[in-house]
């Protein structure tokens, strides 16, 4: 029995990924110790929720009236 939906887990798992600014370490080799530079800058894909803009279409749902 494999995982239900599991081209859709693997989309949001990368996207989720990318909700993250760019670590401190690499803020520091790009621009050196004297910058104070906001890691979000360095940052591509910023995103604040999973399902947003992603166009991954929902489960479809029965509808109630056909019981």
């Amino acid at each position: 029995m494999g995982i239900k939906n599991q081209k859709k887990k693997e989309k949001l798992a990368k996207k989720a990924r990318q909700t993250k600014w760019a670590p401190i370490w690499a803020v520091l080799k790009k621009y050196g110790m004297g910058k104070k530079i906001h890691p979000s800058t360095m940052t591509k894909h910023r995103r604040s929720w999973r399902r947003t803009k992603l166009h991954i279409k929902p489960r479809k749902q029965r509808k109630s009236h056909f019981k």
